[in-house]
C-alpha cells in the first residue's frame, strides 16, 4: 500500500512540474511566479548551505531561478525538474564561492591602516559578544565540528549530503 502512495505522490509532482515546465516554455509570467513560490525557498536553503552567507545565497537563488527560466528549453526531462534546478543552483553557488576566494585574498589599504578619531586617538572596534553569552559552548563546538567536516567533503558529495540530510530530499 505504501508503494502505491509513493507512486501517486511521484505522479502528482511530475504533473505539477510538467505544467510548470510547459508554462515556463510558453514564457508565462504566472509560471515564473509559480517557480519562485514552489522552489524559491529550497533553492535559497541549498545556496545558503553551500555559500554560508545570506547575501550570497539570495543572489545565487535569484540567479539560479532566472537562469532556469532563461534555459528552460534546454531541460530535456530526462531527470526530475527539481534535480535540474538544484544542479543550476549548486553550480551558481560554487561559482560564487570561487569568486569569493579570489576576493578574500585582496586586502584594502584602509583595512590595514590604523583608525584615529578627531583628537588623533587610536580607535579600536570592540566586538559585541553579548549575543554569544547565552549560547552554550557545547552547541557552538558541535556546530563548528560539523561545519568543518562538511567543508572537507568534495563539492559533489557536499551537495548530495546537504540535499539529502539537511533539506530532506
Amino acid at each position: 500500500m505504501s508503494e502505491l502512495l509513493l507512486e501517486s505522490r511521484r505522479r502528482r509532482a511530475a504533473d505539477r512540474d510538467g505544467t510548470l515546465v510547459a508554462g515556463l516554455r510558453r514564457e508565462e509570467s504566472a509560471a515564473a511566479e509559480s517557480l519562485v513560490s514552489q522552489y524559491g525557498d529550497r533553492v535559497y536553503r541549498l545556496a545558503f548551505r553551500i555559500t554560508g552567507n545570506r547575501e550570497d545565497a539570495e543572489e545565487v537563488a535569484q540567479d539560479a531561478l532566472w537562469a532556469a527560466t532563461r534555459k528552460i528549453h534546454s531541460f530535456k526531462g530526462e531527470s526530475a525538474f527539481g534535480s535540474w534546478l538544484y544542479r543550476i543552483a549548486a553550480n551558481a553557488a560554487y561559482q560564487k564561492l570561487r569568486r569569493r576566494k579570489v576576493r578574500d585574498h585582496e586586502v584594502s589599504w584602509e583595512d590595514l591602516s590604523p583608525h584615529f578619531d578627531d583628537e588623533r586617538r587610536h580607535l579600536e572596534t570592540v566586538d559585541d559578544w553579548s549575543s554569544k553569552v547565552e549560547e552554550p559552548a557545547l552547541q557552538e563546538e558541535v556546530r563548528s565540528v560539523l561545519q568543518s567536516a562538511i567543508e572537507t567533503l568534495p563539492p559533489d558529495y557536499r551537495t548530495a549530503f546537504l540535499l539529502h540530510d539537511v533539506e530532506g530530499l
